[in-house]
């Protein structure tokens, strides 16, 4: 070749330019490598090849060949290896190391006979996972003398015990390393050390960390690091031991918890001075690292040729760089292979060392990049056979960077994984890389390690985010432009590694494997997001399965596909290959697209294996085969117009003239809530004292009461739910086609990934985006309790609770700081405005998707469980959003109208089997009806208004009456005596109250199901009540889960008065007219209230228990209980004094029939007297508590009355023999057929409202009747 061929000639004079830039780069001793040039301005090549090898000065002779790969050989040989290959380390520096077995070469590894438990190999050589509920295991290696380290890459963020010990230590399915003598381990997720006992040290530790151990056997001391710094020293003075009987790395894992080790195999992440590795490195690696940075100073040598020299070039005609680049690099990389040979050990622990660091270096960690240098290297080790081994390591090392490495606020937004993913990015555009790659064993793992992100912990924001602000705070003034400026640097560090996670993916998505029969463009991507997806089936579970992914890869994943789909691929014509609902719109992302939709119901029923398992909307994916086969219907394609299911004067489409609020532009709003990004957080969260089930992580946490359904077990029996029509509306322009004949079934298709990205959301996203709700929660109280500790603090100038209230104000700042510090880490990794986008798209896809799927019901049944979760779930992280992405009045109106018809459609459904999701839709709507500009929605949506409030009465049952009440108590808020207390806003609805009193008029038997339903419920809750009071009183020490249990039961008694207060002012003629079963039974519950509270021990006792609980005694008192009682008698007296009403029930005459007249006389004066001034505004009230007073001497009237009857009554009967024996106070003039027993009409009916046997012979009741016959008196 031309190359080798080279004749010695002249220098360039931009070679002198750089030798002499570098020249100052090396050891000052060395003697200069650029002799004088000559009178002709010429200089040897040899002085050339000195630089290049780091040789001496005139080392090298004159040469007398070209300068071929033969000549580079030769001084490689020659002269190389004489000045730069010595020992890395003495013989005596591994003096104090044995290795059990023996064997040649000694491998450090795991000793098998020491495994307790169940560890699984995930990959080779040590990444260990534990199946066991507590494995341990040690190596085969111990030290007695020196100092030694290995190194544990945290795979997992569990409880790890890491350490060393003895071969005396005992390991059971209990203990482990560190719970015996001369056993010593470091755990940071409980942050101790361990010696038999516990004590604090450390810090929390997270998933990507890399754990030193250490040990010092000459000062008897053991210590950890954590990514290179340390935690102090562990342990000091332990035991010294002999040969035979030193110290071995020992590890104990609980289930699921996996770590990889590294005794010496691979260089150490972070080797610790003066520390030896347990596994010795091989001799190679001296070597390997000089050649490799002779390489290193040709490629800078020729990088600074290229770009300073062309004019010098003009002047003379010299040889440059690029002439003899070929023979030297290709000579010093057939000694760089030569050395590592067929060693495998070598290859790898140069390859993940020194060459990728090598690789890094040529490539530049920031940008600019240096492309061309990369590539001319790697065209180089391309040439030998042996370079895909190589590269095999550099990708699982490259891989391994991106799983560990921390973003660094000082390298940003060129940090964390961003280096490595440049690269990788970079190098896999070969085709012949990307093969290499493909086709390892380890493909998927690797490809997982690429999409990894480490997430900080509280140290490790602390060390991101230096200076915290946030509104209204008395921090330094300067924190706030500091905090500002370090969310905008975070923001493009995260910004820049998901662009690299998107240029990966695509890279993939455009390799076309090998493979018979033809695969397409996207085959092996899909391929490993169904791997991923069946892999972590159960992440959503309490114990997750062995094997799962981290949740940032899931979360990387997602973000990747949630841009393709939002966005567009922004790759030009690179990915036209997708399959598209239109045939235009092709820069317009999938989401955003408007017309016609369409997707494909074959991914609902196919049988595939990543699906199977996964719960559907009828039930289990096996079980619907069985009762619902779906035939000849796979290839099916469901096609609709965007906005079918919309009311059309609401409509709001892509095509529409108003946009959706995805893209609509609300830059100014956006810009002011970027100004201020924690103003959001502090003072638009709500604080609730309850946490929220999983399947309603977003949902729950705004309902009041919404976590008792775990609490309270024993509820009010109910009748059977009535089912209704789901469907209000036919679904226009809805076509069923079969799929084009020319598609290939094997072409990814954009509703694939989205799909996909929908089980992404809820395996990955959902765990996080609830963690965020908690940390805005919490951000929220902690700031409140700070200001309201500053305010005493102020009004105490001195004393004892002055110092400890100072002390308490520490302790909330700090709360504050590291909840803001959380917060915006979620909305820098989270809340995007691109992702709040995507997110807003997919909820518009997404629920129109469903509505048409809800008009077919061999389908509908089908659909995963989790499109509805995600659905909800992102509707309302959404709505919650920090920074908003739109106000909230439009939030709704512009693009999600459709959710509110799914949600009251459904929440009801029956062919839903879950009940759980049943609820999170049910939960939705209470959420949603407390704020003003969502009612609103509900008002102004047709099948709202058709649908939901029958529907809420006759879901009112023994498992949804707590959402059911809210709904109702939000919607009726202001129809109550004193329920505007304290100027308090109020949410309820004129129209829904009017339809409400429709549904209960003209359905009775709904709204006798639901009264017998309403009644039972709110006796029992206020029995409930009285229990845990008086066991409370019982106890010497009340716990806070009784504490919260009583008032939370006091407030739904509270709400369901509050109801039942609306059914009496709306619809009074439930109980004034024909039988007065409904009137006796509102009685008797108003008489079993007012005992339970009046009661001098329990009235008592129920202040004590709020003032533990910390609740205003202004917010809940026994007037908010009360005052429904009140509002209830005054709404049946005012109902019974109007003139239709004249010959109906007597409201006096059943309070006087009540046979507690004392309590009825001690309630209602109780009632009077009560102090309603510290409760109600205004004196209107006062008005209202006169009529009261009339009404109860009405009562004590008609009793007098009644006492005078039957004191003056001489008539003495056997009567007695034919009256009721349940009530003894009405003839028995009905029985029971076929038993023919008897009692009273009254007492028969209310029987029957909750049971159909007689409650005499437990017979089975067939028909009620009154025999013709009359008793005599």
């Amino acid at each position: 070749m031309a190359e080798d061929s080279l004749r010695i000639g002249g220098l360039s004079s931009g070679l002198a330019v750089i030798l002499n830039c570098e020249d100052g780069k090396e050891n000052s001793s060395r003697s200069h490598f650029i002799s004088c040039c000559d009178d002709l301005g010429h200089q040897s090549v040899e002085r050339t090849l000195e630089y290049v090898f780091a040789l001496p000065n005139k080392s090298l002779g004159p040469l007398n060949s070209p300068v071929d790969r033969n000549a580079v050989q030769s001084i490689l040989k020659n002269d190389f290896l004489k000045y730069h290959v010595n020992p890395e380390t003495s013989v005596s520096s591994r003096d104090g190391i044995a290795v059990d077995g023996g064997g040649v070469p000694q491998i450090v590894g795991l000793e098998g006979v020491s495994i307790c438990g169940e560890i699984r190999i995930v990959k080779s050589p040590l990444l260990l996972e534990s199946l066991a509920m507590f494995s341990s295991a040690r190596a085969n290696v111990h030290v007695w003398k020196g100092k030694w380290m290995y190194e544990v890459t945290l795979e997992t963020s569990g409880i790890q015990q890491l350490g060393w010990a003895t071969v005396s230590c005992p390991f059971t399915d209990h203990k482990g390393v560190g719970d015996a003598d001369d056993s010593y381990a470091f755990d940071g997720r409980r942050v101790k050390k361990w010696n038999k006992e516990a004590e604090t040290y450390g810090q929390p530790w997270v998933a990507g960390d890399i754990i030193g151990c250490c040990i010092d056997l000459d000062c008897s001391e053991i210590s950890f690091y954590r990514n290179g710094v340390s935690l102090g020293v562990a342990f000091s003075g332990i035991r010294k031991l002999g040969p035979g009987s030193g110290y071995y790395p020992a590890v104990s894992l609980s289930q699921g918890e996996r770590c990889e080790l590294n005794f010496g195999a691979r260089p150490f992440r972070y080797p610790i001075n003066g520390y030896f590795s347990l596994q010795e490195p091989p001799s190679v690696n001296a070597c390997s690292t000089q050649l490799l940075r002779c390489l290193s100073r040709l490629l800078e040598m020729e990088r600074v040729e290229r770009s300073s020299v062309e004019k010098s070039r003009s002047l003379k005609r010299f040889v440059s760089v690029e002439e003899i680049f070929y023979p030297v690099s290709h000579g010093i990389c057939e000694e760089f292979f030569s050395l590592l040979g067929a060693d495998t050990r070598s290859i790898e622990y140069v390859s993940c060392g020194v060459l990728v660091s090598f690789m890094m270096e040529v490539f530049g960690v920031q940008v600019p990049h240096n492309y061309s240098s990369l590539d001319r290297i790697v065209d180089v080790f391309l040439q030998y056979q042996s370079s895909h081994l190589m590269f095999e390591h550099v990708l699982d090392a490259l891989s391994c960077g991106c799983r560990t490495a921390s973003i660094v606020l000082s390298e940003c937004p060129y940090s964390g994984s961003y280096p490595h993913l440049a690269l990788v990015c970079h190098i896999l555009r070969r085709e012949e890389l990307m093969m290499l790659w493909w086709k390892s064993s380890d493909f998927e793992f690797i490809f997982e390690g690429f999409l990894s992100r480490k997430s900080p912990n509280r140290h490790d924001l602390q060390c991101m985010m230096p200076s915290v602000w946030w509104p209204g705070s008395c921090e330094d003034v300067s924190y706030e432009s500091s905090m500002m400026l370090t969310t905008t640097a975070l923001s493009e560090g995260v910004s820049k590694i998901e662009e690299k996670h998107r240029e990966l993916c695509l890279l993939v998505m455009q390799f076309i494997p090998p493979l018979y029969p033809l695969q397409f463009p996207g085959s092996v991507f899909r391929t490993f997001i169904q791997n991923i997806l069946l892999k972590n089936r159960g992440v959503d579970r309490n114990m997750s399965p062995p094997g799962v992914s981290s949740n940032s890869v899931l979360v990387s994943l997602y973000t990747v596909i949630l841009h393709f789909l939002s966005e567009g691929f922004s790759m030009g014509d690179c990915c036209n290959w997708l399959k598209t609902s239109e045939g235009d719109g092709r820069q317009v992302g999938f989401l955003h697209r408007g017309g016609q939709q369409s997707f494909p119901i074959g991914l609902f029923l196919k049988n595939d294996p990543h699906r199977a398992d996964i719960s559907r909307l009828g039930g289990s994916f096996s079980h619907l085969l069985k009762s619902h086969p779906v035939y000849d219907r796979e290839d099916e394609v469901i096609r609709w117009e965007e906005g079918c299911m919309d009311d059309e004067e609401t409509r709001v489409t892509h095509s529409t003239e108003q946009k959706p609020c995805c893209c609509s532009n609300y830059d100014a709003d956006f810009s002011r809530s970027l100004k201020y990004p924690i103003r959001y957080a502090a003072k638009g969260s709500r604080v609730h004292c309850s946490s929220n089930s999983e399947r309603s992580a977003q949902v729950a946490a705004e309902c009041s009461a919404g976590s008792l359904n775990d609490e309270i077990v024993d509820k009010p029996s109910t009748s059977d739910q009535s089912e209704s029509e789901f469907g209000y509306r036919p679904v226009r322009h809805l076509r069923i086609v079969p799929r084009e004949s020319n598609m290939s079934t094997a072409t990814l298709r954009e509703e694939e990934l989205l799909d996909a990205l929908l089980l992404l959301y809820h395996l990955g996203l959902a765990p996080n985006f609830k963690q965020a709700s908690y940390y805005m929660s919490h951000q929220s109280q902690s700031i409140s309790l700070l200001e309201e500790t500053d305010k005493q603090i102020r009004e105490r100038a001195c004393g004892e609770q002055l110092k400890r209230l100072k002390e308490a104000r520490n302790n909330y700042r700090d709360d504050v700081i590291d909840c803001v510090r959380h917060c915006t880490w979620y909305r820098i990794s989270l809340f995007s405005r691109w992702k709040q986008r995507g997110m807003y798209a997919t909820c518009m896809w997404i629920v129109q998707l469903l509505l048409v799927l809800g008009k077919m019901d061999s389908v509908f049944i089908y659909i995963p469980e989790f499109y509805l979760e995600a659905l909800v779930d992102c509707f309302h992280v959404l709505r919650k959003s920090d920074p908003p992405f739109v106000p909230s009045a439009i939030f709704i109106k512009q693009g999600l109208a459709s959710f509110v018809t799914f949600v009251v459609t459904h929440f009801n459904d029956p062919r839903i089997s879950c009940a759980d999701l049943r609820d999170l839709l049910l939960q939705s709507i209470s959420v949603l009806v407390q704020y003003k500009e969502y009612l609103s929605a509900f008002e102004n949506n047709e099948a709202a208004t058709l649908r939901m409030p029958k529907a809420l009465l006759s879901a009112f049952d023994n498992r949804s009456w707590i959402p059911v009440t809210n709904i109702l108590l939000r919607l009726c808020k202001v129809c109550g005596f004193g329920s505007s207390k304290h100027g308090e806003s109020s949410s309820s609805s004129v129209v829904f109250q009017r339809l409400l009193r429709e549904a209960c008029v003209n359905d009775e038997c709904l709204f006798s199901a639901f009264l017998n339903r309403l009644f039972n419920t709110l006796s029992w809750t206020m029995t409930e009540f009285s229990v845990s009071i008086r066991e409370m009183q019982e106890k010497y020490q009340v716990s806070d889960f009784q504490l919260r249990k009583c008032c939370v039961i006091f407030d739904l008694s509270c709400n369901l008065a509050r109801v039942l207060e609306f059914c009496t002012h709306e619809i009074p003629q439930a109980f004034l007219s024909g039988s007065d079963t409904n009137l006796r039974r509102l009685t008797e519950l108003i008489v079993f209230i007012l005992n339970h509270l009046t009661s001098a021990a329990d009235a008592e006792f129920f202040d004590l228990s709020l003032r533990r609980h910390g609740q205003s005694s202004e917010k809940v008192n026994r007037g908010t209980i009360l005052a429904p009682l009140v509002g209830i008698i005054l709404n049946l007296v005012d109902a019974s004094t109007e003139p239709e009403s004249i010959g109906q029930n007597d409201v006096v005459g059943v309070f006087s029939s009540m046979d507690c007249l004392n309590t009825i006389h001690s309630g209602f004066q109780y009632l009077l007297e009560y102090n309603w001034a510290g409760s109600l505004r205004g004196d209107a009230y006062l008005t209202k508590l006169g009529q009261l007073k009339c009404f109860l001497s009405l009562i004590l009237c008609r009793i007098e009355t009644q006492e005078i009857e039957r004191t003056t009554s001489r008539i003495v009967t056997d009567a007695d023999d034919g009256m009721c024996c349940i009530c003894y106070a009405t003839v028995a003039d009905t029985q029971f057929v076929p038993c023919s027993h008897r009692s009273c009409y009254g007492c028969i009916s209310r029987h029957l409202l909750n049971c159909v046997r007689c409650f005499f012979c437990n017979a089975t009741v067939a028909e009620v009747v009154k025999p013709q016959f009359e008793l005599e008196c």
